[in-house]
């Protein structure tokens, strides 16, 4: 009895996994597949469109920055220079004085 009754299950299973496959294959499952996929694609064509924005915007502020970055390096360059003039200027007064 117990040997049928584990037949039985087995038989079960092998009957819902062949309906089961056979409704997978139906051309309404495909349908399903086939919008879900082009849904899929959708998506991935929107979030590539928001990187390559995103990424424009990126370099963009990268590269403002960059230019920020070399101007105060200019300024503090002519900075440094007047300094060293007006230090040469009151060196060079200095000894004239005396």
């Amino acid at each position: 009895m117990k040997g049928l009754g584990k037949l039985g299950l087995w038989a079960c299973g092998v009957l819902c996994g062949t309906a089961g496959i056979s409704i997978l294959k139906s051309d309404d499952a495909k349908t399903v597949y086939t919008h879900v996929t082009a849904a899929a694609k959708r998506g991935g064509a929107s979030v590539m469109k928001t990187y390559t924005t995103l990424k424009e915007n990126i370099d963009d502020i990268s590269a403002d920055a960059d230019d920020i970055n070399e101007e105060r390096a200019r300024q503090k360059e002519a900075r440094e220079i007047a300094d060293a003039k007006a230090v040469l200027e009151a060196y060079e007064e200095k000894n004239k004085a005396e």
